[in-house]
């Protein structure tokens, strides 16, 4: 594996690397902590090792080509970037973890950027690069650590080269499945990699077998359906169903309802608080820099969606809670919705 790397990240880099090489057959990762308190794990080397040929043969990277590092090493992804490229022996070309990753890379190469074979991002950082004419040009781009909104899908449908969604966590070792968000081939549906199948539990779940990189059978929390291809599609989480007054509301599916509505540029977040009449009342965060049209704006899409989804509360915060990997943390949301009912701090309409 030949490197390019930034000077801040040789120290981290390096420190992965020595960890990977010792003859300890485990390395320690941990969870971002989205829907709960981060929890730290010992996985196997040779299951990430399977995890990363699974990836490698499904996008078919060859040795001597690019791979960019623009994620946290702290996180299994950006893990799983250096350990596909130790083992298909690609050349890394590792940057700082930035909002503009491919500016950071030809910041650092006197204002070129290498021609990048496959690289792994967040979607903030596909938004931000979205007008890099450099992004089009990457062979494989895979997505993940939050939801791609469907503005930013429809500008990713036309790009030339292969564009995916990831599906996966950290008890998968990263993604295990992998939907084409570009070109004629572009579908809803995600494929799980060789080796992987999936089912439904009783409750609609989605259930993963994926022997390479888990030794156990994962029941996951997300709702799902599947195809007769045995693809399937995420609807939600079942940790984020609010139960209001015995009708059930899918965060995920209102959120999304109000983004069609109102753009991708106007931060909101959905979540829950007690009530004693309903047992959960919906409540919408706003961070307290939002401005008054844009606030009238969620006000005017909010009027037009069913009775029951209407927010009981809209709660204006300092910023918006997400975890270091840039998803929504649900369970910090929730905390902030109980603590403004407590202190009777909560702003409404």
């Amino acid at each position: 594996m030949d490197t390019l790397i930034s000077n801040k990240m040789t120290e981290k880099l390096e420190s992965f690397i020595s960890d990977w090489q010792s003859a300890n057959p485990f390395l320690h990762v941990h969870t971002s902590g989205s829907t709960g308190k981060p929890k730290d794990l010992m996985v196997e080397k040779r299951r990430m090792e399977a995890s990363a040929r699974m990836t490698c043969d499904f996008l078919n990277l060859q040795p001597g080509q690019n791979a960019l590092l623009c994620m946290p090493l702290d996180y299994i992804a950006g893990k799983m970037v250096v350990v596909r490229s130790i083992i298909r022996q690609l050349s890394l070309i590792a940057v700082e973890p930035c909002s503009r990753p491919l500016d950071a890379v030809a910041e650092q190469n006197g204002g070129v950027c290498p021609h990048i074979h496959f690289a792994a991002m967040v979607p903030l950082q596909v938004k931000k690069s979205i007008d890099n004419p450099l992004l089009r040009d990457i062979d494989n781009l895979i997505i993940g650590g939050g939801a791609i909104d469907t503005e930013l899908e429809a500008v990713l449908r036309d790009f030339p080269h292969g564009v995916w969604s990831t599906y996966g966590m950290t008890e998968t070792l990263s993604h295990v499945a992998l939907r084409r968000i570009s070109g004629h081939t572009a579908s809803l549906w995600y494929t799980p990699l060789p080796n992987v199948t999936v089912s439904l539990s009783d409750e609609q779940c989605l259930i993963i077998d994926a022997p390479l990189v888990c030794a156990e059978r994962l029941v996951t929390n997300d709702i799902a359906e599947m195809n007769d291809l045995g693809q399937f599609r995420i609807l939600g989480r079942k940790d984020n169903v609010i139960n209001s007054g015995g009708i059930k509301i899918q965060i995920e599916e209102m959120e999304t309802a109000i983004r069609k509505a109102v753009g991708s540029d106007i931060p909101f977040m959905i979540t829950s608080r007690p009530d004693p009449t309903f047992g959960e009342a919906v409540v919408m965060l706003i961070p307290e820099s939002l401005n008054t049209d844009h606030h009238t704006t969620l006000l005017s899409s909010i009027a037009a969606l069913p009775k029951y989804w209407q927010p009981k509360a809209y709660i204006k915060v300092p910023s918006l809670p997400y975890t270091e990997t840039g998803k929504p943390c649900r369970s910090a949301a929730k905390e902030m919705a109980a603590k403004a009912m407590q202190s009777n701090g909560e702003n409404t309409k």
